[in-house]
């Protein structure tokens, strides 16, 4: 069975647009994880602009499934992350002028920098994941590198036309099969939504889908649990 990761990010998006305290994404995380999830993602940007250090050191108390922390190879999140000890990171590029992750990380051009952080981490007793493209080449390096999983980049797949879209499911499935080859945990994510889940879940399977926006946009007109209850239905009813 597939597991959800509900991403929480964007319930501090709203927040800090006006700033003071709601919503809270903690207890978005609790509504979450009593409505279905499995697990709660967050992202702490070097530039702060959704979840914030504070908004981490909470979430690490209040979760009671599982924290991932999405970061940049940043020294001071690196400290952060350190610190707080979630259950696993997941390394991802990251620029200031992007309004989301763009693409997947460069386990090679950056072999160096993310193999030292996967043996701090793993050193710490925090499991290590690479948010990459479906490369074979990327994967190898991974896995080469240490890290424990890897997420598949669903973004060229989930913006493709609708020609477009089995090519971007057959690479998606070869890199899936690759890892799990070479005894890599495989999750994806990354513009995945309501209609879109189940065509990718039929035909790649993953361990774990992390979602984030789609539902946090749905929560605007059905509620917070209703929106991730949905969400699950779907992604149980694939099997």
């Amino acid at each position: 069975m597939t597991l959800l990761g509900l991403n929480i990010d964007h319930v501090a998006t709203l927040r800090n647009a006006r700033g003071g305290t709601e919503p809270d994404p903690v207890q978005a995380a609790l509504i979450a994880e009593a409505s279905g999830a499995d697990s709660i993602v967050c992202h702490l940007r070097e530039d702060r602009r959704h979840i914030r250090d504070a908004d981490v050191r909470r979430l690490r108390g209040s979760v009671t499934t599982s924290l991932q922390l999405e970061m940049a190879l940043h020294p001071d999140v690196i400290d952060v992350a350190l610190d707080v000890k979630p259950l696993e990171i997941m390394v991802v590029p990251e620029r200031r002028e992007e309004v989301t992750t763009e693409g997947g990380f460069d386990c090679v051009r950056y072999s160096r920098p993310l193999g030292d952080a996967i043996a701090r981490f793993r050193a710490a007793g925090i499991g290590v994941s690479v948010f990459i493209d479906a490369d074979a080449v990327q994967i190898a390096q991974a896995h080469t590198l240490g890290a424990h999983t890897i997420e598949l980049h669903t973004g060229p797949y989930c913006h493709a036309a609708v020609e477009e879209a089995e090519p971007e499911l057959a690479r998606l499935e070869a890199a899936a099969a690759q890892a799990r080859g070479l005894g890599i945990e495989v999750h994806a994510g990354h513009g995945l939504n309501y209609e879109n889940i189940q065509r990718l879940l039929r035909r790649v399977p993953v361990s774990k889908v992390n979602i984030g926006h789609s539902v946090v946009s749905r929560a605007v007109f059905a509620g917070f649990a209703t929106a991730v209850r949905e969400m699950k239905t779907l992604i149980e009813s694939v099997g």
